[in-house]
């Protein structure tokens, strides 16, 4: 079942931080922090399952199974990325039955033409919005809870400019999408104007090193955002901390000078797995 918060979050105006989510370690130690939504990322979940780019080589069949344990494995809503839907309206159904099923609280479906490109990177082309249209139609007939939400997102700025981008933003509102999602805008300039244009609530996407200006909670909700998504945030500080001990330990050959700050901590990581729990059944019905 979808998780009645973040809807209500929304309708509330309390602004959503998500941070991106992308295997079971990064959702537990997320899930405990109390955020109000964590993202799963299409990039970081390929990454880290397939260690392939994100450009329509996954399928529904490899992410169902990884936005389902992820969302089924935590307690904080779960906005889950499913791409262009994986094919045409019949997959799009599909795809709506099935993350809901996974307990998936929010979907994004995006206007790319397939095979899609990963947001923020070069060569993405959108189909008619009028398919586009459509496919958030299906989205939303297919649901069977109130509290899953459609997110419609829309790739036309980069190829086609902000004013298409805004007409899409309308046509997407009007065929039902609960939020509202325009990939890559380059200035704060740009991302005010979708603010003032959108009469559903927003999400804005933040990606270290990508298109759009990275601006705090505060300055998104004036401009009228009400969620902003960090896709890359944890797969790139995962992967910064993972060269730094790897290489440590390739130079030195042993990891004795590594800080305890690089480091987790053992015990630490047996807590976070339920392994207390494991341990006290052992206890329990040792012979």
């Amino acid at each position: 079942m979808a998780h009645p918060s973040l809807k209500q979050a929304l309708a509330a105006k309390t602004f959503v931080l998500a941070p991106g989510v992308f295997d079971m370690i990064s959702a537990k130690v997320a899930d405990g922090m109390g955020f109000s939504a964590l993202y799963a990322t299409g990039f970081g979940t390929v990454a880290s399952h397939l260690g392939v780019a994100d450009a329509g080589i996954a399928t529904y069949s490899d992410m169902i199974g990884r936005m389902r344990q992820i969302a089924q494995g935590t307690t904080t809503p779960v906005i889950a990325d499913a791409d262009t839907g994986y094919g045409g309206l019949l997959n799009v159904r599909h795809t709506v039955l099935g993350y809901e099923a996974g307990g998936i609280t929010a979907i994004q479906l995006e206007d790319q033409e397939m095979p899609k490109k990963c947001g923020h990177t070069p060569g993405r082309s959108v189909i008619p919005a009028e398919d586009m249209a459509l496919k958030i139609k299906v989205a939303v007939e297919a649901r069977r809870d109130p509290n899953f939400l459609i997110i419609a997102r829309t790739d036309a700025r980069t190829s086609l400019g902000l004013d298409e981008a805004l007409r899409r933003m309308a046509i997407y509102t009007e065929a039902g999408a609960d939020i509202l999602f325009v990939e890559s805008p380059e200035t704060e300039a740009e991302m005010a104007a979708i603010g003032r244009a959108a009469t559903k609530p927003l999400l804005a996407n933040m990606v270290e090193g990508g298109r759009t200006p990275i601006l705090p909670a505060a300055r998104l909700a004036e401009l009228g955002y009400a969620i902003a998504i960090y896709p890359a945030l944890g797969f790139l500080a995962v992967s910064a901390a993972c060269e730094r001990a790897f290489g440590h330990l390739k130079t030195h050959g042993d990891s004795n000078a590594l800080a305890p700050a690089d480091s987790y901590g053992f015990a630490r990581m047996c807590d976070l797995m339920g392994f207390p729990v494991i341990w006290d059944f052992d206890k329990r019905w040792a012979k």
